[in-house]
């Protein structure tokens, strides 16, 4: 009977460790912020300039560029600034839960540039497939909010990534909808006949490395 209840003990000793460790990991990974190049907490609604943490040719900031041609304007994609100091165009950050005033790690969200087109699509950032390359790129026409499968390519979230402090990368992989299985994949560059760098959804482990810095 002694060694029963010892041993009842231990275990129960054993669980209680067990939940006390693993409890706080969860939770701070729950609530881990995204943090720009200043080590601050990315805040909702304000802008930011998403910056490449590796400079290369045709690859600044990010903005919006027309995907094959100089000429023809619209629709418009998310792409890397030709000019390769370029901060690019500000963005601002929409977390799914609205309470939300920093920017988690995760969480789906929505990424909107701070600019007026001459096109009729938003400047939000949305899922867009071409059935003829076959390559998902981002692209843009998406609206704010009412998460759930009508607006399933609406949603990315920010990772971390890369070996920097303040390095992240760009996901689509949607949690929005239950039933769902959407396609999911990094944010990485597809390089465009016109020279444009145009960022689209890979699964080859390429993502784009990027940095926040507040506008």
């Amino acid at each position: 009977m002694k060694s029963t209840n010892m041993a009842y003990l231990i275990l129960s000793t054993a669980t209680v460790l067990l939940f006390l460790c693993l409890s706080p990991l969860t939770t701070t990974a729950a609530n881990t912020a995204v943090l720009d190049i200043d080590g601050h907490p990315l805040q909702a609604g304000t802008n930011y300039n998403v910056l490449p943490v590796i400079r290369v040719p045709l690859g600044g900031g990010l903005t919006l560029a027309s995907r094959n041609s100089s000429t023809q304007s619209c629709p418009l994609y998310v792409a890397q600034d030709t000019a390769e100091l370029s901060k690019g165009i500000p963005l601002k950050f929409y977390p799914v839960n609205p309470k939300d005033k920093t920017i988690p790690l995760t969480t789906d969200l929505n990424v909107v540039f701070d600019a007026s087109t001459t096109c009729v699509q938003s400047t939000q950032w949305k899922f867009t497939n071409d059935e003829a390359e076959g390559r998902p790129y981002v692209g843009t026409g998406g609206t704010i909010g009412n998460p759930g499968v009508q607006t399933l390519g609406n949603w990315f979230k920010i990772e971390k990534a890369g070996s920097g402090k303040y390095d992240y990368k760009f996901v689509f992989c949607p949690g929005v909808c239950d039933f769902c299985r959407p396609f999911c994949g990094d944010v990485g560059v597809f390089q465009q006949r016109i020279g444009t760098r145009v960022l689209g959804i890979n699964t080859d482990n390429m993502p784009l490395l990027v940095n926040f810095k507040k506008a």
